[in-house]
């Protein structure tokens, strides 16, 4: 875009009134205005009388006429403003020739608004008061004396579209702290000047010099705010110096860009601030940047990252008294001294959406190689124009005797204002060759040593750093809105459709469920009578009460048996939902278990009461009946699904993950049952779909995984798991620009999420764009720093006292708060733990079976090699981080990794595809060490299977300074080895691990896994029980548990197995740990605690065959002969595969006669 040309066009400049003014001598003094711009008067006004009011009409105007070719230009606008001297003149006095003028003050007008495409504005700027003017001492009543000001000009200097593509650059340099003891207050007057190039128009650099810099002992902080100061020299009125509406705020330093924003650097910043030796400036410089200027700068940032900041200092030139025209004679060389150089990352501009970066840089000695290789510049903005910025540094400035006289044609003077008063020198006259012109790849001859540089050494021993701020009026890289991202993701995901309303009152819905309850009755009438009316017909009314229990019983068996028990739930099932929503109005999530518990119990009583109205309506009292409710819980589903995919049972997995969420996808046709059973599981809850998308990935089913993640973000699409997670699966299906919606609007919605800036991260690496991966990490590395620091406030000092009676495992799911899975129970004993009728085998029976499918082959893009190679490397070069020890003999079975990162709520949970490779963490894992963004990251990978992004991320952390070898990422590479069945690696990365903590529950935990699937079932053994012997539980302790007492059962320690499920069962109870305390009392001969083990298992899982078998075996060995049967049936259609165990029942029955009906 070219820009528009300015020839020609005028700023016109009018002062109309001028307010609570007073004078030297008398209550009306006359006064003029004499406006000046760019160290040139523009004109002076009539001379006007004041009022006794202190009222002044001026009405004066002057202007600027702009011209590119060597004039004022847009960006003089930008950085230089207008000065407005209000002067008094004084009576003449007898013998006087000439009137005598005193200066009353000065005002300052900011002309930026001209740059921002407007064509004109008024103001009411405050008139400053020169020292020693009476101006100081305003009128009783009155205000600070101002004038009115109005600019205007004929047209838009800028059209709206100029305005848009143009851009306004802010430099403000603070202090310099910490500077070398050599600079002393004392002595020849230095001036310390800082300075930068910032780009031009065409390959041409506009040196941006920051002089005066004011050395302070210290002793105190510099106060904050405090007002930015013009880069001009010697303006009149103090309170001139200042530009309007803008201060240096300061701020935290964790929120910097610079090289002095951790933690260790806090106590030395203090210091140097506080104590030590700085310059102060406080100046800001702008330049206004073209369209072309504004490419240039971006493309520079690219090319160069680091850009050179020098600081100097040299001898202050004065001019002696009665020759103004001449400069004293300095000697050229040696004049700089103390050449410095601060190397500014600028490539946070290029993040999307940044307009500013603040930050401390060190101050290094200059040489030319160490900045040409940093910033592939060889152009010194002090060295290359030392010359003009000597000699312009002299004791002089505006409204100074060295002013010039009154010229009104600009031009003539254009030799005397292209020198810089402000700083700013022209590119025409220091003919400074840009960064890009001055980049080759030529080695540097004749570079000045180290030791020919000691006054620039002096600023390393001091630690000198420069405090500066760089600011843009517009970011260089938009940021998409939130509200755009929002709507994108709409688009791919459109919302959930709500459900259907219903519309009834409270009344109608008790009315409703006093119909279902008079159905149910009578369907379960009609049962009895189908079952028993003709022995009710035989011998009338005298049954006894034996006959009725086992009469009971029978029928309770049959309802089961034929699903109409759990249909008859399910009739009911809406009719109590009503009368929750419309009679306790009850249609939020309860605030605590408590609360859940209490409204349950109100509302048991309330339908107990209500089902009794409706029994004695439409029968008799005494015939009314109620059956036994076997209640699987979400959480529970969860557990045995997470069992079933450590035993490479992924068709049952998926059998209980779309009972949870009530799958729309290709459902499999289930028993009549088990749907009824579980239908309708919470589908508004997006954690199950999470869930379930989490089981497809592992199976590697990528294209459903896909629908239920998009599924969750349907209901909620402020979902931040949700959203990176979509963002995962579209990265896996390559639809990068999906997944660039997903992982943006996550941070934008979360913007302190460290696995959401991580995951961006790395899918800009993957996109190859290299400054927004830096951006990413760096923000990510930023938030976990915050977050650590205010984890360890918090938790200093505290310590958890867990109690040793009972131990919840919680919830295994990753994606919400932790819920207990079963209800605490205290005692150690098996009769202590509450079990479902002793003498019903099972209350839910299978109808039809589902064939078996294969197990997935994980496919990984392994790294193995490199990152083995940079292990090594990194182990031998620096010692391992995260290799601390106990601090107490007390603490020994507790892990080294005692510095917490967090504490969470959260699991830790780490699904396999293999069986039990797969990590479900408790509520007592260990506690976590400071873990790096990658390593958080890969956490969150392994909990949703996405393995195929964990070895970049371990290739990062292995990398990372905060990084490197330890146990957490040995037993991250352990994992997804394992994951592939590949031992040997395995055993390895386990042995690296245990190194490093060999007290880590976990490391032993996985052994134990690795040792049972390479059947090596004695080690196995071995690393179980010491994982179980330590104090802190390992994240995975229920399959643990059960491997364990596998293991005891293979090598027939009962008592030991017995023992070992028990505890299982206590944490978290599932079909398989009920099994195998069912086989333990079953060994010991222990039959009635068998049957009740083996009737929990049966009522978690009526799809076990194992459980039938033994179900069939104590039925056989206590005589039952009918329930013997049926067990035997469901062994036989559920296609037992242990043939040792169906030769065991066949040799019982045998033995007892009976058993098997097809003989």
């Amino acid at each position: 875009m070219e820009q528009a040309s300015s020839t020609g066009r005028t700023v016109h400049i009018t002062v109309t009134n001028g307010y609570d003014l007073k004078g030297f001598k008398g209550d009306t003094p006359v006064t003029f205005v004499r406006a000046e711009f760019n160290q040139a008067v523009l004109g002076d006004s009539a001379k006007t009388t004041v009022s006794p009011e202190g009222t002044a009409k001026y009405s004066f105007t002057s202007s600027v006429e702009l011209s590119p070719d060597g004039g004022v230009t847009l960006d003089d606008l930008a950085h230089k403003p207008l000065f407005l001297t209000v002067t008094e003149v004084l009576p003449k006095e007898k013998k006087q020739k000439d009137e005598k003028t005193l200066t009353l003050g000065q005002a300052v007008v900011d002309l930026l608004p001209l740059l921002e495409g407007e064509d004109s504005f008024e103001t009411t700027v405050p008139l400053h008061p020169v020292q020693g003017s009476p101006l100081e001492t305003p009128l009783p009543g009155s205000k600070q004396c101002s004038l009115d000001v109005k600019v205007f000009v004929t047209e838009p200097l800028l059209t709206a579209a100029q305005v848009s593509a143009s851009n306004l650059l802010k430099v403000t340099l603070e202090a310099a702290y910490s500077v070398p003891e050599s600079f002393m207050p004392v002595g020849p007057q230095q001036n310390y000047m800082v300075g930068l190039q910032v780009p031009s128009v065409g390959e041409k650099d506009y040196p941006m010099v920051f002089k005066n810099g004011n050395l302070k002992l210290g002793g105190e902080r510099e106060p904050v705010p405090r007002p930015k100061k013009w880069p001009i020299a010697n303006i009149l009125a103090p309170g001139a110096n200042n530009i309007p509406d803008a201060f240096i705020v300061g701020g935290p330093y964790e929120e910097e860009e610079g090289e002095l924003n951790h933690p260790e650097d806090k106590e030395f910043r203090n210091q140097a601030e506080c104590i030590k030796k700085r310059i102060v400036w406080d100046l800001e410089s702008r330049c206004y940047l073209d369209p072309s200027a504004v490419a240039s700068f971006q493309k520079r940032i690219a090319d160069c990252r680091l850009w050179p900041v020098e600081i100097t200092r040299v001898p202050l030139v004065t001019v002696p008294k009665g020759k103004p025209g001449k400069l004293e004679k300095a000697d050229d060389e040696n004049q700089l001294s103390f050449h410095g150089v601060a190397y500014v990352n600028m490539v946070p501009l290029l993040y999307p959406g940044v307009k500013r970066i603040r930050g401390a840089f060190h101050v290094y000695p200059y040489l030319d190689s160490t900045v040409f290789e940093k910033t592939k510049c060889l152009f010194s903005i002090f060295r290359d124009t030392g010359h003009h910025l000597v000699h312009n540094n002299k004791a002089g400035g505006l409204n100074s005797p060295l002013s010039k006289p009154v010229s009104k044609n600009l031009k003539e003077e254009k030799a005397v204002k292209d020198k810089e008063i402000d700083g700013r020198a022209r590119p025409g006259d220091l003919q400074a060759p840009s960064i890009k012109s001055q980049s080759s790849d030529t080695p540097l001859e004749g570079e000045t040593p180290l030791s020919h540089n000691l006054e620039g050494q002096q600023y390393l021993e001091a630690g000198t750093y420069i405090v500066l701020e760089i600011q843009l009026d517009k970011a260089l890289v938009p940021k998409r809105m939130p509200e755009e991202l929002a709507r994108r993701v709409k688009e791919m995901i459109p919302p959930r459709p709500p459900l259907t309303r219903r519309t009834g009152g409270a009344q109608k819905a008790v009315s409703d469920y006093h119909t279902q309850i008079k159905s149910i009755s009578r369907a379960i009438l009609d049962e009895y009578h189908r079952m028993f009316g003709k022995q009710v017909i035989k011998v009338g009314s005298d049954v006894d009460s034996e006959t009725l229990e086992e009469q009971k019983c029978q029928l309770n068996y049959e309802l089961n048996c034929s699903g109409k028990y759990f249909a008859f739930k399910e009739q009911l099932k809406h009719a109590v939902v009503k009368i929750v929503r419309e009679k306790y109005l009850k249609t939020t999530a309860f605030e605590s278990q408590e609360e859940l518990q209490t409204f349950i119990s109100e509302l048991y009583v309330f339908l107990v009461d209500q089902m009794h109205v409706a029994l004695n309506q439409s029968m008799p009292d005494g015939m009314q009946g109620t059956a036994s409710t076997i209640h699987t819980s979400s959480e529970q589903l969860r557990l045995f699904a997470f069992e079933a995919e450590v035993n490479e049972n992924f068709e049952m997995a998926a059998v209980y993950y779309e009972e949870i969420t009530v799958c729309i996808f290709h459902l499999k046709i289930m028993a009549v049952s088990l749907a009824i059973q579980r239908l309708v599981r919470e589908p508004q809850n997006l954690d199950h779909w999470l869930d379930y998308g989490a089981f497809c990935l592992l199976t590697e089913d990528i294209t459903k995984a896909q629908e239920c993640f998009r599924k969750a973000l349907s209901l909620n699409e402020s979902h931040i798991h949700s959203l990176l997670l979509c963002g995962v699966l579209a990265v896996l299906m390559e639809n990068y620009e999906q997944a660039e919606i997903f992982f943006e609007d996550a941070t934008c919605l979360e913007p302190t999420s460290v696995i959401a800036w991580t995951l961006l991260g790395l899918f800009y690496e993957i996109q190859n764009n290299d400054i927004r991966m830096e951006m990413a990490f760096h923000e990510a590395f930023k938030q976990l720093q915050a977050r650590t620091l205010q984890t360890k406030l918090k938790s200093a000092g505290t310590v958890e006292n867990i109690d040793d009676g009972v131990k919840m495992e919680h919830s295994f799911g990753p994606w919400g708060a932790m819920h207990d899975s079963a209800t605490a129970m205290k005692s150690e004993g098996l009769t202590g733990i509450k079990l479902r009728s002793s003498h019903m085998l099972s209350s839910h029976l299978p109808a039809e079976l589902q064939s078996q499918p294969q197990g997935p082959s994980t496919v990984l893009s392994s790294l193995d090699e490199f990152i083995e190679e940079s292990s090594k490397a990194h182990s031998e070069s620096q010692e391992p981080i995260m290799t601390l020890q106990p601090l107490e003999p007390s603490l020994a079975q507790k892990s080294s990794n005692v510095l917490l990162k967090e504490l969470t709520g959260k699991k830790e949970t780490s699904k396999c595809q293999d069986s039990s490779t797969f990590l479900h963490s408790t509520s007592h894992a260990i506690p976590q060490a400071p873990a790096t963004i990658f390593m958080e990251t890969i956490r969150f990978l392994m909990k949703v299977n996405a393995v195929q992004f964990v070895h970049r991320v371990l290739a990062h952390e292995l990398l990372c300074p905060q990084g490197g070898p330890s146990c957490e990422y040995y037993l991250a590479l352990a994992q997804t080895h394992l994951l592939k069945k590949d031992f040997a690696k395995t055993e390895e990365y386990l042995q690296q691990a245990a190194q490093m903590d060999y007290l880590n529950p976990n490391v032993w935990g996985v052994k134990g896994h690795l040792y049972f699937l390479s059947g090596d079932h004695a080690e196995a053994k071995a690393c179980y029980e010491r994982t179980v012997s330590f104090v802190v539980d390992a994240s995975e302790m229920h399959f643990i548990f059960l491997r364990l007492g596998h293991i005891y059962l293979e090598e027939k320690e009962y008592e030991k197995a017995k023992r070992t499920y028990m505890q299982a069962c206590k944490r978290s109870p599932s079909c398989l740990t009920w099994l195998g305390l069912g086989i333990a009392c079953y060994r010991l001969e222990e039959l009635t605690e068998a049957e009740d083990a083996l009737s929990e298992a049966n009522a978690l899982n009526n799809y076990n065959a194992e459980v039938w078998a033994y179900l069939a075996l104590v039925c056989l060995k206590v005589g039952r002969q009918l329930e013997a049967e049926q067990a035997y049936k469901y062994t036989i259609k559920l296609k037992l595969k242990d043939e040792a165990l169906l030769t065991e029942i066949h040799t019982v029955q045998e033995m007892v006669g009976f058993g098997d009906p097809s003989f």
